[in-house]
């Protein structure tokens, strides 16, 4: 049976009018005519009665352009479900700190699609809680496939390649007394209540040694896990603080001071797990990040 005679019948039943369905169908009248003959010849039943170039559904019309219209829809429902598997996108899953999920990350997301001109590719965006241990157990877990974060100790099934480079700083309020201070030394924040990094963040050991090598360790008013919520506190006069030295901090109401002593650099990482064949696709991305990280972005981020 003509599937084009049958779409025909569906248009005509709808309208009831030869002329009108023959305009809508880009089809000429009597190629119209044509095919509904043809196709109540096949059936050998009446579809319509006929009145001039207007017509009416028989009963057996009524109810066969009911089943043919709901059968048609189905059908094109399938039809477009089939060709879309041509043109469905391999999801590229992202983790990162909410740090590089501000520019880097989405940078170089959208460096790589420009670069590949490749359609068929796209990205969930994930961070998590924002701490780097939960986005590293989420990548072992395989619920994404590259993450962007610290490189911690305890997980040998992780590769890291490093891509980006923060120097730490200190902030303070605007009207702080160590506001003035062109550079400082750790040891002259000590005496100030600060808000500090919690335990469960990656960055809290990192933070720990500075203040070991200078000889004590802050008063921590509050402790807190994302450098972007303590920079938030900083910048309500809830204490100062020492972070890595991030673009968000430019846009509040903070002084950023350089660290004279001691002199640390946090490196952020690509990390995707060994032993495991990657999508053409992944590869491809995680070998684009490693090519464009050669020279570590500092303080880009």
């Amino acid at each position: 049976m003509n599937l084009d005679h049958l779409r025909y019948f569906v248009a005509l039943s709808r309208t009831q009018n030869y002329t009108q369905t023959a305009k809508t169908l880009h089809i000429t009248q009597p190629s119209l005519t044509k095919a509904i003959h043809s196709l109540e010849k096949e059936l050998n039943l009446e579809l319509f009665s006929h009145q001039g170039r207007n017509v009416t559904l028989t009963p057996a019309g009524r109810v066969f352009a009911n089943s043919v219209e709901s059968t048609l829809n189905s059908l094109d429902k399938s039809i477009a479900t089939a060709k879309s598997f041509n043109k469905q996108k391999t999801i590229i899953r992202l983790a990162s700190l909410r740090t590089l999920s501000i520019k880097w990350v989405p940078d170089m997301a959208q460096n790589f699609l420009h670069s590949s001109d490749n359609q068929t590719i796209d990205f969930q965006f994930n961070t998590d809680t924002g701490l780097s241990p939960d986005i590293l157990n989420g990548l072992r877990d395989k619920k994404y496939d590259v993450a962007f974060c610290s490189k911690m100790d305890n997980y040998p099934d992780l590769d890291f390649f490093p891509v980006a480079e923060q120097t730490m700083v200190c902030i303070t309020p605007v009207n702080h007394p160590l506001a003035n201070h062109s550079s400082i030394d750790l040891a002259e924040t000590l005496n100030y209540p600060q808000v500090t990094f919690a335990k469960n963040s990656g960055l809290y050991p990192i933070i720990k040694k500075l203040f070991d090598d200078c000889g004590g360790q802050p008063i921590s008013a509050y402790a807190v896990e994302e450098d972007q919520a303590i920079a938030g506190l900083v910048a309500n006069n809830f204490g100062i603080a020492i972070v890595p030295n991030m673009s968000i901090l430019q846009t509040l109401p903070v002084k950023i001071i350089p660290i004279s002593y001691p002199n640390w650099q946090r490196i952020l990482y690509m990390a995707t797990l060994k032993q495991v064949e990657n999508q053409p696709a992944i590869k491809s991305f995680t070998d684009f990040v490693k090519s464009r990280s050669k020279q570590l972005s500092v303080n880009n981020i």
